[in-house]
């Protein structure tokens, strides 16, 4: 997934990317240049990969790209001090096969010049960091999409017969699902006077980098979901008793 693309010819260049690792699936999110997939840069720089370019899905948010995801990692060129966990390439690679085997994952890419806002970077299950020379850590975004793309088919072509533990664990929670849980407790966590809306702090990117660390599973968001229904009713009854 790419986030607010400036260039067409890094969006042809990401086609090109994919398609040579094996992938063909690319989403843009609000790309600035409308019509990008027909630009004529776009088409010059998908080099042979236009069937990958061509079909494209474009959506107006990260919401709506992330929509049944159930894991995802964003690429971040620097460290954040909240947000989900940071991983390496390869091991970010490892986990992304492992989820893909039952769940959608996505490889989500920032803005060329600003990269992933801490918003966007939230709605991810992990970071990645690509270890560049720091000194001149400049990667153009394509170069990147091809460094997670190669380390992506590596992991599937690496001991493709290891067992992954599918079926130990409970369906993961799609994206979606955790934002509407994570609305539900800050709204549960206002009612109890526990978050001060008008100062909350770092408290729910907070509580996203805890969550996040556990991969949430469907069942686990019902039950937090379940706790902050009750918890505003709750709320709501002693408001109506007055007290």
């Amino acid at each position: 997934m790419l986030v607010e693309p400036s260039h067409p010819g890094n969006v042809g260049a990401a086609a090109r990317a994919l398609k040579t690792m094996g992938f063909s699936r690319l989403v843009l999110v609000s790309p600035r240049v409308a019509d990008v997939k027909n630009d004529p840069e776009a088409i010059a720089m998908a080099s042979g990969a236009d069937d990958v370019l061509a079909s494209a899905h474009i959506v107006p948010t990260l919401a709506d790209a992330l929509s049944g995801v159930q894991w995802s990692v964003a690429l971040t060129a620097r460290s954040r001090e909240y947000g989900p966990p940071q991983l390496p390439p390869r091991a970010a690679a490892t986990q992304a096969r492992e989820h893909a085997a039952h769940s959608d994952i996505a490889l989500v890419f920032g803005n060329e010049r600003t990269g992933l806002s801490n918003e966007d970077v939230e709605r991810c299950s992990a970071l990645a960091h690509i270890p560049a020379n720091p000194a001149y850590s400049s990667l153009n975004l394509s170069q990147a999409i091809q460094v997670l793309a190669y380390e992506l088919r590596m992991a599937y072509l690496v001991d493709v017969d290891a067992p992954q533990g599918a079926g130990s664990a409970g369906v993961l929670a799609a994206s979606d699902e955790i934002e509407r849980m994570y609305v539900h407790l800050e709204n549960a966590l206002i009612a109890l006077d526990f978050l001060d809306p008008g100062n909350p702090k770092k408290l729910m990117s907070r509580l996203r980098r805890l969550f996040a660390r556990s991969g949430l599973e469907r069942e686990e968001v019902n039950i937090v979901r379940g706790i902050a229904k009750h918890i505003l009713l709750k709320a709501k009854g002693r408001d109506a008793d007055g007290q």
